[in-house]
């Protein structure tokens, strides 16, 4: 039988971002894969060199479209340490608030994402109104719906508005009274257990191999590694919550434990509002013109737990207005770049989609 070589991405249903993948295929098998990146055409780490400090707050959040507050949050921890700034009590707990909402944004489109290549249509069109809703309390407290920019050197941006708290404890709460619903229409559907128990496995060596951590790492070593437990930021040593691990990383496996990362994000929302104590919620460090702030001489690495794992930048100031080096340490790189070329070979073709989805890939990680 010949090889033939298949375009997966960009322009296809089952491709989560900008990426492509030359798959060579014998029948319905891949027999070799070769991630081709470049299709962004950002240079996101240069990008931030030839901008003020300030001035990135605009270019970082699309470090990753599907969780962008992730990088504000790595990006203002950053600063902070150079600078030597501490925060107002109350923006730590607003950014908890933020960076949980948004991890589970990010996990909804995943597990939505699993409708294209099952044709579990339904689960995507339910995921996609909830994030929608989700996104209505983000415009409602930032002004934005998909880059907020809020979470800033200093704090947060501006001031909770008047009502928030209970329209985001209400949807919540409601929420929560339909995850059963969505459990039984995603987990318990014959076809998504068909295709995802003992498939696209992610054996421990591997994670070992690659260096994956986040919900790829705890579904095969079954250890909760968790930035926001080894290393708290925010005030994530303050609240109560469980880090869900496994010891067979099947891709139903770590659907699965989306599910219940999102049940603990929840509890972690209600927490932190429970915990928020009054008063201010930035303060300046850049009095007169932000985009002239300059930085002292000094270098750190800055991480927090993403959806996909630890997620970290490296920041380097030679104490002038602008950065003299960025490195984004992606999440998904490990089994975004390497993993593809080197394990999904020997998946069937109608798998692929699967593959790139369920090890939590987000593709601007990589081509940064």
């Amino acid at each position: 039988m010949s090889e033939v070589k298949l375009f997966f991405g960009p322009q296809h249903p089952g491709m989560h971002g900008n990426a492509s993948v030359h798959l060579y295929v014998e029948g319905d098998l891949v027999k070799k894969a070769r991630l081709v990146p470049g299709m962004l055409h950002r240079g996101f780490e240069k990008s931030m060199e030839n901008h003020t400090w300030m001035g990135n707050l605009a270019l970082i959040p699309r470090v990753c479209v599907a969780e962008p507050d992730i990088n504000e949050m790595v990006f203002a921890q950053g600063l902070e340490t150079i600078a030597e700034v501490e925060i107002p009590e109350r923006a730590h707990y607003i950014r908890m608030v933020i960076m949980e909402m948004t991890r589970i944004l990010a996990h909804m489109m995943s597990l939505g994402a699993l409708a294209s290549p099952t044709g579990l249509y339904t689960a995507n069109q339910w995921m996609q109104a909830d994030r929608n809703n989700i996104q209505d309390l983000f415009e409602a407290i930032t002004g934005h719906r998909i880059y907020h920019m809020y979470i800033v050197p200093g704090g947060v941006r501006k001031e909770l508005p008047q009502g928030i708290e209970t329209r985001i404890l209400d949807f919540f709460t409601e929420f929560e009274r339909r995850m059963p619903e969505y459990h039984a229409l995603i987990f318990e559907n014959p076809t998504i257990q068909a295709r995802l128990k003992d498939n696209i496995m992610l054996p421990e060596f591997v994670v070992w191999e690659l260096g994956v951590t986040g919900i790829g790492m705890r579904s095969a070593v079954g250890k909760p590694y968790d930035v926001r437990k080894v290393t708290p930021y925010a005030r994530y040593d303050k609240v109560d919550f469980e880090v869900p691990v496994a010891t067979y990383s099947d891709a139903y496996t770590r659907s699965v434990m989306k599910y219940y990362e999102i049940k603990e994000s929840i509890r972690i929302i209600r927490q932190a509002f429970d915990m928020m104590p009054q008063g201010k919620v930035n303060v300046k460090i850049a009095p007169g013109n932000a985009l002239k702030w300059t930085l002292p001489k000094g270098q750190t690495y800055s991480a927090v737990e993403s959806a996909r794992g630890e997620f970290g930048y490296y920041i380097v100031s030679d104490g002038k207005t602008q950065p003299y080096r960025i490195a984004v340490r992606g999440a998904s790189f490990p089994q975004g770049f390497l993993g593809v070329e080197r394990y999904m070979p020997g998946v069937r073709l109608d798998d692929a989609p699967l593959w790139y989805d369920t090890m939590g890939i987000c593709t601007p990680e990589i081509d940064r």
